[in-house]
């Protein structure tokens, strides 16, 4: 996965291209499907975050409002630094994409970022 911020707006921009990396990142258990965002940014549990989200084979970055919903704070020990965002109805047809491409490796028992 690659992460950085553009501009003073604070905008994220993510690229998940391979299925082993969505999986890692998806997070099934936040109401309304989620994603973990690595990053070092202080971002606050609540904040809204915008995220330019280049996703599998997309050529095309979607644009991404959510709220933040997870934060593994700089220095953790157990966990990469970075944020989880609730992508929530107004990205249905995003999750709906990130499920599809991952249907083989949602019963995986292998660890994710979050879990």
């Amino acid at each position: 996965m690659e992460m950085g911020f553009a501009g003073k707006g604070g905008i994220l921009q993510v690229s998940l291209k391979d299925p082993v990396a969505v999986f890692n990142a998806y997070m099934p258990y936040v109401s309304g499907g989620g994603l973990f965002i690595e990053t070092q940014k202080n971002v606050k549990l609540g904040d809204e975050v915008f995220i330019l989200l280049e996703l599998l084979d997309q050529t095309e970055p979607t644009p991404v409002s959510a709220k933040v919903v997870w934060v593994t704070p700089k220095g953790s020990t157990s966990f990469k630094p970075g944020i989880g965002i609730q992508l929530g109805e107004e990205n249905r047809e995003l999750l709906n994409l990130i499920e599809t491409q991952i249907a083989d490796l949602l019963n995986s028992s292998n660890p994710t970022h979050t879990m």
